[in-house]
């Protein structure tokens, strides 16, 4: 059954925005989750977040950014994750490891397009015709589709730290965060050792020598974890991704405005698939951003921001 619940003052991880609408979309079988910050009379824009990434994990100031230069924010957890919902599947951590290696197709329980069909959903369930776009990391890979098959759904598209390769050993991540990816722990009840590994892994693909170990850190990675429960469909999306035919046919498809933006030194996803995007997509304008790792943080974002608003309001 389709509701929806007005929250006020909830703090949940990054986000200490006052108001927002929550419910859930219907895809078939599946249930989405959603937040949306409004205001109502504003432009929608859909924000579509990465591996293994809950709703809670986009930052305060993005939205309220957005929101102040009127803009209305909707988010969403993607399927197998945070209160949408959940696969039963267990794949292997090791066999995944090694097939990754060996360039062998990984089998995965949905794929990219199935994802991208949950964005729709939730527009549909809105009412809403057209939105504005923006994916990040995974996110921009379900965007990627969503935009390309649904064009008239997208008023424009921003890509940030995304890529339309499927990830392999020569253009993925390097050695120690491929590592730390497979690591991920699916146990729900050691959260002390989530919070470890999610330090860990923060440190290797953000910022370069941001330190994450702090109190107010695992106070608001504990809240997230809590919410999300287990991690097992970070796998399960991992797979998705890997699984996947790379995009570049259909990234020369879209003829929406796009924005790529991508660090510099993004440790995850190497800056030469922003240049690749940039190529692929004819209407697209890049913007590269010197010190910006693979996590979106204040820093990196007032580097980019007033280009993001602008390209927005074109």
């Amino acid at each position: 059954m389709l509701y929806r619940k007005l929250f006020s003052s909830l703090l949940l991880f990054c986000i200490h925005v006052s108001s927002f609408e929550e419910g859930f979309a219907k895809n078939k079988l599946i249930n989405i989750a959603y937040r949306d910050y409004g205001p109502i009379n504003a432009t929608p824009i859909l924000l579509v977040t990465g591996l293994g990434a809950q709703l809670t994990l986009w930052p305060e100031f993005l939205i309220k950014d957005l929101q102040e230069n009127n803009f209305r924010p909707i988010v969403f957890d993607n399927r197998d994750v945070g209160l949408s919902t959940r696969f039963s599947s267990e794949p292997s951590q090791t066999l995944n490891y090694i097939k990754y290696f060996l360039f062998i197709p990984i089998n995965s329980e949905y794929t990219i397009e199935d994802m991208a069909s949950d964005g729709i959903a939730v527009l549909d369930h809105l009412e809403i015709d057209s939105a504005h776009i923006l994916g990040m990391s995974m996110g921009g890979m379900i965007s990627q589709v969503l935009v390309a098959q649904h064009p008239l759904r997208a008023k424009s598209f921003t890509m940030i730290s995304s890529t339309a390769s499927t990830p392999n050993p020569f253009n993925g991540p390097k050695f120690k965060v491929t590592q730390q990816l497979l690591k991920r722990s699916a146990a729900k009840d050691d959260i002390e050792g989530r919070i470890d590994q999610s330090i860990k892994l923060f440190e290797l693909i953000g910022t370069p020598g941001k330190s994450y170990e702090t109190p107010q850190f695992r106070n608001n990675m504990r809240a997230y974890i809590e919410r999300g429960g287990d991690d097992g469909g970070f796998l399960r999306q991992m797979a998705a991704i890997i699984g996947s035919q790379n995009r570049k046919e259909l990234l020369r498809s879209i003829n929406t405005p796009t924005l790529i933006i991508h660090g510099d030194v993004d440790p995850l996803i190497k800056v030469k698939n922003a240049y690749s995007a940039e190529k692929l997509i004819q209407s697209s304008e890049l913007r590269i951003i010197e010190g910006m790792g693979h996590m979106l943080d204040e820093e990196s974002y007032d580097k980019f921001k007033i280009a993001l608003i602008d390209f927005l309001n074109k």
